[in-house]
């Protein structure tokens, strides 16, 4: 009989280890309306039941009702909408995800008016806004964000000058802006040393 017991124990640690990416309330509705348009939800790691949403890689697309659901979701700490249909009005459903610590914004339109329902992501340590309608004129939003230690601007409208003044009102993180490729002379080969002649 202990065996019987045991080894219902250990099948049951299995399970629970296998299905441990799983969030809890997997059953969710809103769990359920993100996995119906392809998107994904669950436990960062074993260990920590914050939640990874990602609907970068949706099949279907992802517009600002969305959003709705994610924002009914508890301690979302990262949060993937590159490359989705999502608008500046659609943000607003975030402004509440005080957990949230990442998100990826890159190629969606979103632009300033979008950066200010997110002015009260106090933890928010990566943003990336890469191939966004971002300008100049959202810097004074992004520099709100005391938290941010990595932020990608590149191929966005901001320019060199926002992407510095950015910098200057967040000196602990990286901000990363247009890459300049500096054109360099290819090595010039060296004169062959001719031998002295011999007398």
């Amino acid at each position: 009989m202990s065996k019987q017991l045991l080894l219902l124990a250990l099948l049951a640690s299995l399970q629970s280890s296998v299905f441990a990416d799983e969030p809890a309330d997997a059953k969710a509705p809103s769990v359920q309306a993100i996995k119906k348009v392809g998107g994904n939800v669950m436990a960062i790691a074993q260990n920590d039941p914050r939640l990874d949403v990602t609907l970068h890689l949706a099949d279907q697309d992802v517009t600002d009702p969305i959003l709705e659901h994610v924002a009914a979701l508890e301690n979302v700490a990262w949060l993937n909408l590159a490359g989705t249909k999502i608008s500046d009005d659609g943000l607003a459903h975030l402004s509440d995800l005080k957990s949230l610590e990442k998100l990826h914004l890159e190629k969606t339109a979103v632009g300033d008016k979008g950066l200010k329902h997110l002015s009260g992501l106090k933890h928010l340590v990566y943003l990336n806004l890469y191939g966004t309608n971002v300008t100049d004129a959202g810097i004074d939003e992004l520099a709100k964000l005391k938290s941010l230690r990595r932020v990608y601007l590149w191929q966005s409208k901001v320019t060199d000058s926002g992407i510095e003044k950015l910098q200057n009102a967040l000196p602990e993180a990286q901000v990363v802006g247009a890459i300049k490729l500096t054109p360099v002379e290819p090595p010039k080969p060296e004169a062959e040393k001719k031998e002295p002649e011999k007398n």
